[in-house]
């Protein structure tokens, strides 16, 4: 049995000084119950909190550390990096390479702004979109999570595809009228929206695998319609791969299912670890930010030369070692297909999907491809799987709908390990 006071006290203490005790509501475990655990340090495939406890992670810092916590290649660059000044706000050689080797490895990016964060870069982006459209509006779709920006904190209104309410307080009624919301995966739902507001429409954003309600994949040619149709009706398509960019593929998502966006959101991977977003594009696009065009954006600490050290360190390395992804992808499916085994073993209604690196597991016979089958997945029976499975050594992320991330760091033997952890606790379950 796991002990954990020192992660208790901590969070009893933390409560007086922050907000719900975590700087980031998910951390807090309310979807899954219990209290959070405060983390000491990482290594590879693992994490250790403050009580001493180890534990093998399949969150991965919500999907940065691709090559497993604390690499050597990126934690060089860093100590390189340190004893030149951590931010100078003034440009850096660094910047020049890191741009240059994104537009390289993502085709449909010719020109790149580094910001801070992946909220920055969709809520640059939306900006920039209506900048470029002169038009107002957005389609976003219902369980894509672009950050927390007020344009993307709205939730379907009372039919199926309409504007949208505010989701938080704070978000003013007149943002929501500009945000419409769609269904993920129905491109009739889309191109309902765009006939309702005709010419009103300046992007079309969308996580084109989805990780914030699960993870959910694109069905058919969902993605080309959304091309095509925004190609007929004078909309930017982005996509925001703030989750997987150059996690799924080199190129992302859109080199995997082979669809251009005008605009691309990047965030996690990018800096090694470190705070960091991007926004990239079609030269046209672009060359309507500032200084050089009318939509402004800027910050101080926008191109970090820390973030960037550890960011080329670590994109230099996936461009040139390709083979990193098959063995993601095999060392996923490898994980999903034991869960798997062991959900039929055990006779359980469950539902697994994988893109990559990328998998959730749903307690639903259902298929889940959109944000209404996610929800229709039995959350309660999660949260106490997730509890489980904390006890066998194994964190998961604290919640149902997000996704998990596998890094290169977990071997065959933390497999099995995996697996087996899974099936003693779905057995545990049942009894």
């Amino acid at each position: 049995m796991l002990h954990h006071e020192h992660s208790h006290l901590l969070f009893e203490n933390a409560q007086k000084y922050i907000p719900g005790g975590v700087n980031s509501p998910v951390r807090a475990f309310k979807a899954v119950g219990g209290n959070p655990l405060f983390i000491k340090s990482a290594k590879g495939p693992y994490i250790y909190d403050e009580d001493g406890n180890q534990y093998i992670e399949m969150i991965n810092s919500w999907g940065p550390m691709i090559l497993g916590h604390a690499n050597e290649m990126v934690a060089e660059a860093l100590r390189e990096a340190i004893p030149q000044s951590v931010s100078f706000g003034a440009p850096t050689a660094k910047e020049v390479a890191i741009a240059e080797l994104i537009v390289s490895m993502v085709p449909s990016i010719e020109k790149v702004r580094m910001v801070n964060s992946g909220t920055e870069a969709t809520m640059s982006a939306a900006r920039l979109a209506r900048g470029y459209t002169g038009r107002d509006k957005i389609i976003k779709f219902r369980g894509c999570y672009h950050g927390h920006g007020d344009s993307f904190l709205i939730a379907a209104g009372s039919g199926a595809m309409t504007t949208g309410v505010p989701d938080s307080a704070g978000v003013t009624k007149g943002t929501a009228l500009d945000t419409l919301t769609a269904i993920y995966n129905d491109i009739e739902s889309v191109e309902m929206l765009v006939a309702q507001n005709k010419a009103q429409v300046a992007a079309i954003i969308i996580e084109p695998v989805a990780g914030n309600m699960g993870c959910i994949a694109p069905q058919q040619n969902f993605l080309q319609q959304l091309r095509d149709l925004c190609n007929r009706e004078g909309i930017v398509l982005i996509l925001d791969e703030v989750m997987t960019g150059f996690r799924l593929a080199k190129g992302g998502a859109q080199e995997l299912y082979g669809v251009t966006p005008d605009l691309t959101t990047l965030g996690k991977i990018i800096g090694g670890g470190l705070p960091v977003g991007a926004y990239g594009g079609k030269q046209e696009i672009m060359d309507f930010v500032s200084p050089i065009g009318p939509v402004y954006q800027a910050g101080t600490l926008s191109g970090n030369p820390m973030a960037m050290a550890a960011g080329y360190a670590m994109l230099s390395y996936l461009n040139s070692h390709p083979e990193v992804y098959t063995q993601l992808e095999e060392t996923t499916g490898n994980i999903v297909n034991g869960i798997r085994q062991n959900m039929e073993k055990l006779g359980l209604n469950f539902t697994i999907n994988q893109v990559g690196s990328m998998f959730s597991l749903f307690f639903t016979d259902q298929p889940v491809c959109d944000f209404e089958s996610a929800t229709a997945s039995d959350t309660q029976l999660f949260g106490r799987y997730f509890r489980k499975m904390l006890e066998k050594g194994i964190y998961l992320a604290p919640s149902q709908f997000e996704a998990l991330f596998v890094s290169t760091a977990i071997t065959p033997e933390l497999v099995e390990t995996i697996v087996q952890a899974n099936f003693d606790s779905l057995q545990e379950l049942q009894k």
